[in-house]
């Protein structure tokens, strides 16, 4: 299962994202859990990239592939257009979560 924890503050503001797992293993093979695997990832690294591109806001990255974990935090407080950036990812993530739910996606919010 990928597990996701939003790290948010009272303000609704978003100060990072962490994902780890997978979406099912070899051993207990689920219909489906690439699909799910595959669209996560490119949600998560395209929110990545586009804060990096297209925004001055500074992070920290981590991924490890085997663990499936992946981290993703903001230097400062997040600029209006990076703030889109992660609404529209944990919209998506949402979406994945809502279809498909347990075993593959658990989403949680953490006040921080």
């Amino acid at each position: 299962m990928i597990n996701v924890t939003v790290f948010v503050d009272s303000g609704h503001n978003y100060h990072g994202i962490e994902l780890l797992g997978h979406a099912g293993c070899a051993d207990d093979y689920q219909e489906g859990q690439e699909l799910v695997c595959a669209a996560v990832s490119a949600l998560t690294l395209n929110m990545a990239n586009s804060v990096e591109h297209f925004t001055e806001d500074r992070f920290t990255a981590e991924e490890e592939e085997e663990s499936g974990l992946f981290r993703f935090h903001f230097s400062d407080k997040s600029s209006p257009e990076a703030a889109l950036l992660m609404n529209s990812l944990i919209f998506g993530l949402q979406d994945i979560e809502d279809t498909y739910g347990e075993p593959y996606i658990k989403i949680r919010f953490k006040e921080v």
